[in-house]
């Protein structure tokens, strides 16, 4: 495994669709990504319609049974930048399927990684945004998260 190629990614300030797609596009070249401070990733657009853009799938229902089932989305930051990532994946594919298997998102910086090198990328910094925008640890707090930012 030492010819494995590893990227350490810091989300702090980078913009959640285009850390994404470049994130997918690194992971179909078969790196195996871990992406720390995902609360901290910023998603572009007016507060009220991010949330409500967001809260408009909780309402979806089926037929078949309306209570039990139905879209599961993911309220928690790591989980919604994953899910994220994984809209830009084929994961249909065996090639996307795996390459998806090879994404680590968290919340914070956990101890194992605390002393690696971790990267930015420019082309997806908050600096390039004219407008606003809010924090995905915002977003998930008004989703109904319950866990904490403090880490």
């Amino acid at each position: 495994m030492s010819n494995e190629k590893i990227l350490y990614v810091d989300a702090t300030n980078q913009i959640l669709g285009r850390l994404a797609s470049i994130l997918a596009k690194k992971l179909l070249e078969g790196y195996r990504i871990y992406v720390v401070n995902a609360e901290k990733a910023v998603i572009s657009g007016e507060r009220r319609r991010i949330i409500e853009g967001y809260k408009l799938v909780f309402k979806v229902s089926t037929h078949y049974n309306p209570y039990k089932t139905g879209i599961r989305r993911p309220r928690a930051p790591h989980n919604i930048l994953k899910r994220t990532v994984r809209g830009m994946l084929p994961i249909n594919k065996p090639r996307g399927r795996n390459a998806y298997k090879r994404l680590r998102v968290y919340i914070g910086v956990p101890n194992e990684l605390r002393n690696k090198k971790f990267i930015k990328f420019q082309e997806a910094d908050v600096n390039r945004l004219r407008r606003d925008y809010m924090y995905l640890g915002e977003l998930a707090k008004e989703l109904g998260w319950r866990g904490s930012l403090s880490e």
